[in-house]
Formats: structure tokens, sequence, C-alpha cells
């Protein structure tokens, strides 16, 4: 799959430095021949991403706001000066106030609750609207990024099990909205990752440990893995498949226990 994306161009959001899971998608499309743009939000994250932009051969960076209108508005249209059409969207976006990340879910409050869902559902919702117009005429690809924790539960995952609850609907729906217009809408699941956002959730190195010792391929996932999965997908090999949650996470999401010896 070396040339598999020459010629086709996309928009990365959410690369917050080299261990996102963002740059690793990136990397992978770039080294399978796509144009890349990012996005990012505030001057801080500007300065991180713009050295990587760089590295890959983007100059077009967008800071983008996924909570205003008016920023998203003006990102796209600023995307669509440079590029008219775009083949693919990256969407790895998610935010919870970290100190809801641990402890009892009963706690959520109700602030938190709506921007975590906003944030980490809605926006793709919201991206994918304003994508649509660069993509209906050629067709394109829709990706987000889930976890299992949307529909098993993981501790301290809290809200967020219900935010990627939400994104995988939602990920379904667009996939039936936009099918006829040539648009397949995809997400990818992960096990646990060391990311800047992982770090984020209480226990986060007990649950990459504990994977990593029972996952089948008895390994976590690695961002080489996750970018291929996502060039198959925003290739012309994932010509077919839309609507999925293709799991990446050394088959952990089969599991009903641990391994035997970990009991």
């Amino acid at each position: 799959m070396s040339n598999s994306m020459q010629g086709k161009r996309g928009l990365i959001m959410g690369v917050a430095n080299d261990r996102s899971i963002a740059w690793g998608i990136a990397k992978a499309m770039h080294d399978a021949g796509a144009e890349l743009a990012f996005t990012y939000q505030g001057d801080a994250f500007g300065k991180r991403v713009q050295p990587l932009a760089e590295s890959v051969g983007s100059d077009i960076l967008l800071d983008l706001d996924v909570t205003d209108d008016a920023s998203l508005d003006a990102g796209f249209a600023e995307l669509a000066e440079s590029w008219p059409t775009i083949d693919f969207l990256v969407h790895a976006i998610a935010y919870s106030d970290k100190s809801e990340l641990t402890g009892r879910f009963i706690n959520t409050s109700r602030d938190n609750f709506k921007h975590s869902l906003e944030i980490s559902a809605y926006s793709f919702i919201d991206v994918a609207r304003r994508a649509y117009p660069l993509m209906r005429d050629n067709g394109g690809t829709l990706l987000t990024m889930t976890y299992q924790g949307s529909n098993k539960v993981v501790p301290n995952y809290n809200v967020m099990g219900v935010a990627k609850a939400a994104l995988e609907s939602a990920t379904r729906y667009l996939a039936n909205d936009l099918g006829p217009d040539g648009i397949r809408v995809n997400a990818i699941s992960p096990g646990p990752m060391k990311t800047l956002a992982g770090a984020a959730i209480g226990g986060a190195r007990k649950t990459y440990k504990h994977t990593d010792q029972n996952a089948p391929l008895r390994a976590n996932a690695t961002l080489e893995a996750i970018g291929g999965t996502a060039v198959y997908l925003a290739s012309d090999a994932g010509a077919c498949t839309s609507g999925e949650v293709i799991h990446v996470d050394g088959g952990y999401h089969v599991l009903g226990m641990p391994q035997a010896e970990n009991l």
C-alpha cells in the first residue's frame, strides 16, 4: 500500500505531538503518498504542530475551535481556498475534564457531560457537515477515533465512555446519510495508548499493562498499525467499508476474562 494514497488530499484534526494517534495516521498517510492539511487550537498547540506538518511537506495549518461555529466556518473556507476538494478527513478530537476521569461515574457534572459530548461526539457531525461540500462530487472518507469503553465498562473512563458510544452511533448514522454520495464513514478503535489524551485517564498505566499482557497478540496497538488501518480505510482498498468500528487492539476486545495466567 506504499502508493495507495497517491493523488489524495486530506485534513488531519487532533495532532497534539509526535505521539498522538492523529500523527501516527498522518505519517502513514504521507508515506502512502497523500497530501495533508492540519488543524490545531491555539498558539501553544500550533507551535507543536507546525514542525510536524513541515516534516511531511504540509503548509496548510488551520487554527480551529470545534466549539465555535465561526471558527469552523472560517477554517473550512480557508481550506477550500487551497483545495476545492478533499478525499479524507481524520477526526481525532476528544475532551473531558481530567478531574472526572477518575473515581465514580455517578459524580459526572452536568457541565462536563455537555462539554465532553460536544467536543468528543458532536464535533464529528459538525465537521462532517462542513467537509461534505468538499467531498460530495467525488466521494471520500471520514474517520474518527473511538475506544471500547463505549460498550464495556472501563475503570475511570466514565463520561468518555458515553461520549464514545454517541460517537460510534453518529458514525453509523453519517455512513447511512452520506453513503449515496460515495462518502464512507468509519471509526478506528485502538486499545490503550501512551498519548497525551490517554494519560489523562485515571489508572492509565495499569490499563495499558493489563491489555498488553492479556490481549490475544499480547501487545497493545502501535501508531504504525493504527496508521496502516487508516490508510486502508481511506484508500481505494476500503471502497466497500462504511459504518464500521475497526478494532486495532491486539484482539483484546474479544476477551470475556483475562488470560488464565493472569486470573
